[in-house]
């Protein structure tokens, strides 16, 4: 049994864990980070980056379907998913690699196993048989152990035919139809990558729109391309139950007037939520507060318990790689006695790589006015946009939201082209307070996507001029 001291132990190698454990390295800390299968976490290896790269193949299937509209004349595309799988998984495997020579390059010791809290500064890692293999004392310990598909009952996940996101990127054949359950960001994407390939897609959503945390406007955008693609959305609809039948799947859903249905398909992707991992890390003999499913912190990722940290996924929404980044960053600062104001939880943008694009910061138009603040809002559309135009992506439109009375930006909103690109100038424009005058005021390079950044700031004040 290997024995082990350090100032910081980190449980977990996601984006918040790997984050958490270099920063504390740069700023003079001995680290250890813990991890029992990839470093990168779920992100790296069975999400955010995986996914980007089957998407990245569903567009240039999407733009195969529409060649002739750009004067190519195409016949007889054959796909050959292995490979699109295979190449997903290359690009995750990749990634990895780099995050341990990361680790190498700022002296980051990696321990391979399974992280369990004994008490406030120990740490025991075990292998898959419960082996102890490491001991760790330690200062500080900080729990990014993520999170997992939340299963609800009477939906049977087997993982052939009810599947989650981690099957659904290694599926070996096209399947000829899908349920997916669950129409957030996940539930969208993988709609769009399998549509994009031929597969008759239903999304079932229990609220009254798909991707129901966004503004309305933009919800029912997508709504409206995702029935050109000829997706099915049934809203305001609740899965009774799911289950492998034969070849295929089963899935009982209830209707908002109360009527049932019974669907087939050849399979069924559960996207309804996430649950933290919270069992079997020694939160409950530690003495580790949860609340929720979730650890409780506060504004420093502190628990209840002195010198443990808890950041990322397990610690609470938003589940988003920067946001768990963040967190990583800040209780590494925290924990080195450096200055820090905590991370700005009202200034984190969402991203939903569908087609197309949907990205969103601050409050919506709806959330703006409940607040109580008299607003201004301008909108400009792609379809004024000459970029947009000359790239055959003139779909969606920005939409930002000012307070009336001090010229603030509450909010952005936007749907089209490389949209997921553009949310970090509004990130930053919130950040420094910035008016709606000050930004139409600055010179946005033209021909540009972000002209429309530019142009919606401007309308919101009547002084559009190219819409």
């Amino acid at each position: 049994m290997a024995q082990h001291q350090c100032d910081v132990v980190v449980i977990g190698a996601g984006p918040g864990g790997y984050v958490a454990a270099i920063r504390a390295s740069q700023l003079g800390l001995k680290a250890i980070c813990v991890e029992a299968e990839h470093l990168g976490g779920i992100c790296l290896n069975w999400g955010c980056i995986p996914t980007k790269a089957l998407i990245k193949n569903a567009e240039y299937m999407h733009f195969l379907n529409h060649a002739e509209d750009f004067g190519f004349k195409i016949k007889g595309v054959d796909v050959d998913f292995s490979k699109v799988v295979s190449r997903s998984r290359g690009v995750a495997d990749q990634m990895s690699k780099g995050i341990a020579f990361l680790f190498k390059k700022y002296k980051v010791q990696s321990v391979t196993g399974f992280g369990v809290i004994k008490s406030p500064g120990n740490v025991e890692v075990k292998d898959k048989s419960g082996a102890v293999t490491d001991t760790i004392s330690c200062k500080h310990i900080i729990v990014a152990t993520g999170a997992r598909p939340r299963m609800f009952p009477g939906i049977d996940v087997d993982r052939q035919r009810v599947i989650t996101s981690h099957e659904a990127m290694v599926q070996k054949e096209i399947p000829k139809s899908m349920i997916v359950m669950g129409a957030g960001a996940i539930g969208v994407e993988f709609a769009y990558f399998y549509n994009a390939y031929g597969t008759k897609v239903t999304i079932i959503e229990m609220q009254k729109n798909i991707l129901p945390i966004e503004d309305v406007e933009v919800s029912k955008e997508l709504e409206k391309h995702y029935k050109k693609y000829g997706v099915e959305m049934l809203t305001e609809t609740r899965v009774l139950s799911a289950k492998t039948v034969g070849n295929g799947v089963e899935v009982k859903i209830q209707k908002k007037d109360g009527s049932e249905e019974t669907l087939k398909a050849d399979l069924a992707l559960n996207a309804i939520g996430i649950q933290a991992n919270i069992e079997n890390i020694g939160l409950e003999a530690s003495g580790v507060a949860t609340e929720r499913g979730f650890i409780k912190v506060d504004k420093f990722l502190s628990t209840n318990v002195p010198g443990i940290y808890a950041i990322g996924d397990v610690a609470g929404a938003p589940w988003l790689a920067h946001k768990a980044s963040a967190e990583g960053i800040t209780v590494a600062e925290f924990i080195a006695g450096h200055h820090t104001d905590g991370v700005d939880y009202n200034n984190i943008p969402g991203c939903t790589y569908c087609h197309p694009q949907v990205a969103s910061i601050g409050l919506t138009e709806e959330k703006a006015k409940a607040a109580g603040h008299e607003i201004k809002v301008g909108k400009f559309p792609f379809t004024a946009a000459g970029k947009a135009h000359a790239i055959g992506e003139a779909k969606g439109f920005v939409k930002l939201i000012f307070d009336a009375k001090y010229g603030e930006l509450l909010g952005a909103h936007m749907i089209g082209p490389d949209v997921t690109e553009m949310i970090a100038e509004m990130g930053l424009a919130r950040s420094l307070e910035a008016t709606g005058p000050a930004i139409f005021k600055t010179m946005h390079a033209h021909p540009t996507l972000s002209e429309a950044v530019m142009e919606a700031a401007a309308s919101a004040y009547g002084e559009a001029v190219n819409f």
